[in-house]
C-alpha cells in the first residue's frame, strides 16, 4: 500500500468536482444499500467469524441500521445540501445571506472492531453525503469482516474516490502521516490521542468516536423484570458486552441490591439457560487478548471474591459467561478502566442521589442511564450528568434515533454522528453574503468626518431617531 499515492489520486479526483454532485452521491449511497440487500449472508458470515456474533444482533444492530442510515440519507440528502436563508442587518442593506454547506474533501475513516461492518459504513455514509472522497481502514481484529469490507466496496463503490485499505499498525499509521481534510476514529482513547496527535501535525480536524464507564443508576420503586431485561439487552445482548455504549457498572442501594439481583439471576438464566457458554446467543470474546485482559480484571484479588453469579470461562472458545460482581473497591481494576466486556459490577450506595455524585466524580462517560419513577431524581440526573447521551428507563436505544447526535464528551470523545450529524460532521458551513451595487453608504469610506461617524453610530446601535436626525443634519 501506497497512502500518499492512494491520497494523491483521491485528491484528483475530488478536483475534478464529481464528488460534488447530488446524482454521484445519490449513486454511492444506493450502492452502500445494495451491499446491505444482496449480502446480508456473507456480512452475518463474516460476523460470526470474527465475534460468534448471533445472526439476529449481525442484522439488527449491524446490517439494518447501516440500511436505514443510507435510505434516511438518500430521502433527506436534498433537503441536506440546500442552503440555509438566513437573516441580515441594516449593516448590510440591501443584502442576503446564507449557509451553504460544502464538503471538506479527502477524508479518512478508520473503524472499529466490535461493530465492525456498522461502524466502518456509518461514517462513510455521512462522507458521501456530504460530497466527500473516502479511505476507510477497517479494524484488522475483525479480518473477515474487513476483507468482505474491500471485496464489496471495490465491486460497488467508484474506487476512483473511495478506497478500503486494509492492514495493522504499520498501514494505519502510514495513514496517519498524510494529510487529510477530516479524520474520523471510532476505538478507545488510547489510539485516539495518537490519532489526535497526528491530525494536529497538519491541523486536520477530528472525529473521536470513544467510550468510557457507562453508568446504570436503578431506583426502587421500578418494574424490576422490565427494568432488569432491558439492563440484559443493553449488556450482554449487544456483541456480549463489547460494546462502547453497554452499561460499565450499576450503582443502587444497599437495600435494593436483593431484588435487583434476584430478577438479574432469573432473567439471564431465560435468556442464556443454566450454561451460557454453550448459548448461541452469546458472541465471543474477540481474541486472546481481549480475553486475557478481562480474565485479569476477575482475577485482581480485589474482586476475587465479589462475584455473585457468572464467571465461568472457556478460554479455548474465547467465551466469558455473563458475570455479576458486588461491591468491587473504587480502586479495583475493573473499576479503573472501561470493561468492554461480559463483566458488570454493583456499586452500593446509602441514598440513590449519591449516585450522581459518584458519576460526576469520574470521567465524563458515552452513554449514563437511570431506572425511576421519580421525576424529580430524573430531572436532576439530567441536568447534573454530563454525558455523550442519557436514557431513562432503558439502555442503548439511543443510539437507533437518527434525530439524536451520537457522540462523546471529555474522554469519552468528540464531535458527532448519525443522521444529519454525518452529514454536518463531512462538511463546511459556508457563509455566503450577497450584495447588489444598490444602496451604497458614502458613510462607510474616508475621509471620516463628524457628519458621517454621527451616521455610522446611529446605524450601528439600532438608534432609529439618531439616524434620522443625521440623515437630515440636526
Amino acid at each position: 500500500m501506497d497512502a500518499e499515492a492512494i491520497v494523491k489520486e483521491l485528491r484528483g479526483t475530488y478536483g475534478t468536482g464529481k464528488t460534488k454532485s447530488y446524482e454521484w452521491r445519490v449513486s454511492q449511497l444506493k450502492a452502500l444499500l445494495k451491499i446491505g440487500e444482496n449480502h446480508e449472508k456473507e456480512i452475518t458470515g463474516a460476523l460470526y467469524s470474527d465475534l460468534s456474533k448471533p445472526e439476529l444482533e449481525a442484522f439488527i444492530h449491524e446490517i439494518s441500521m447501516m440500511k436505514t442510515a443510507c435510505k434516511l440519507a438518500l430521502k433527506e440528502l436534498k433537503r441536506w445540501m440546500k442552503p440555509e436563508k438566513v437573516k441580515t442587518s441594516l449593516t448590510s442593506f440591501p443584502s442576503s445571506a446564507e449557509i451553504v454547506p460544502e464538503p471538506l474533501g479527502v477524508v479518512l475513516v478508520i473503524s472499529a472492531w466490535n461493530y465492525p461492518f456498522l461502524l466502518s459504513l456509518d461514517p462513510v455514509i455521512g462522507a458521501i453525503a456530504a460530497g466527500n472522497a473516502v479511505v476507510l481502514k477497517p479494524s484488522e481484529i475483525a479480518p473477515a469482516t474487513s476483507s468482505v469490507l474491500a471485496k464489496l466496496l471495490g465491486q460497488y463503490m467508484d474506487v476512483s474516490a473511495i478506497r478500503v485499505v486494509e492492514g495493522a499498525v504499520p498501514e494505519t499509521t502510514a495513514l496517519l502521516e498524510q494529510k487529510w481534510d477530516k479524520i474520523f476514529y471510532t476505538g478507545n482513547g488510547k489510539v485516539g490521542r495518537i490519532v489526535l496527535a497526528a491530525a494536529a501535525k497538519h491541523l486536520t480536524p477530528v472525529v473521536l468516536e470513544l467510550g468510557g464507564k457507562s453508568p446504570v443508576v436503578v431506583d426502587s420503586n421500578i418494574d424490576y423484570k422490565i427494568a432488569v431485561r432491558r439492563i440484559i439487552a443493553g449488556k450482554w445482548g449487544c456483541n456480549n458486552g463489547q460494546a462502547c455504549i453497554s452499561p460499565d457498572y450499576i450503582i443502587t442501594t444497599k437495600e435494593n441490591v436483593p431484588k435487583l439481583l434476584d430478577a438479574m439471576k432469573q432473567e439471564l438464566e431465560k435468556f442464556y439457560g443454566k450454561d451460557p457458554l454453550k448459548s448461541g446467543d452469546l458472541s465471543r470474546i474477540v481474541n486472546a487478548n481481549h480475553f486475557q485482559r478481562l480474565s485479569k480484571l476477575l482475577d485482581d484479588n480485589k474482586v476475587v471474591d465479589k462475584v455473585v453469579h457468572g464467571g465461568q470461562r472457556d478460554e479455548n472458545n474465547l467465551k466469558i459467561s455473563p458475570t455479576i460482581l458486588l461491591d468491587v473497591p473504587e480502586d479495583s481494576l475493573i473499576m479503573k478502566e472501561e470493561i468492554f466486556g461480559p463483566l458488570l459490577p454493583i456499586i452500593t450506595v446509602n441514598n440513590v442521589e449519591d449516585s450522581i455524585q459518584f458519576i460526576n466524580a469520574r470521567e465524563k462517560p458515552l452513554a449514563a442511564y437511570l431506572f425511576t419513577s421519580n421525576k424529580k431524581l430524573e430531572e436532576e440526573f439530567v441536568m447534573n450528568i454530563s454525558a455523550g447521551g442519557l436514557l431513562i428507563n432503558d439502555t442503548t436505544l439511543q443510539v437507533a434515533l437518527s434525530t439524536l447526535p451520537f457522540g462523546g464528551v471529555g474522554e469519552s470523545g468528540m464531535g458527532s454522528c448519525h443522521g444529519k450529524f454525518s452529514f454536518d460532521s463531512f462538511s463546511h458551513k459556508k457563509a455566503v453574503l450577497r450584495r447588489s451595487f444598490a444602496g451604497d453608504v458614502p458613510a462607510r469610506y474616508p475621509p471620516y468626518t463628524t457628519g458621517k461617524a454621527r451616521f455610522l453610530k446611529a446605524l450601528l446601535n439600532g438608534d432609529i431617531i439618531g439616524l434620522i436626525r443625521a440623515l437630515i443634519g440636526w
